[in-house]
């Protein structure tokens, strides 16, 4: 019998079938594509792959929060 390992260990990490795998990448799809459709970007900065919008209150009302510094999430704050 041939066989692989797959090695992805995030998004399909709990899957217990191939469907269950193929639905999962799918239904993330979409997201990827509303993400994308609603202004959203991905960004390289050494390593790692970030999400960003430049509309904080776009990015807001899909209730990410900022993994900004925290200088600048405080700056953020509206004063009252």
């Amino acid at each position: 019998m041939g066989y692989f390992t797959w090695k992805e260990t995030g998004l399909t990490k709990d899957c217990e079938s191939l469907d269950a795998m193929a639905y999962r990448f799918e239904e993330s799809a979409k997201i990827m594509r509303k993400l994308a459709k609603a202004g959203f970007s991905l960004e390289r900065k050494k390593d790692k792959k970030i999400i960003t919008h430049t509309n904080a209150n776009i990015f807001n009302e899909w209730g990410f929060i900022t993994e900004e510094s925290t200088f600048l999430q405080l700056a953020l704050i509206p004063d009252k």
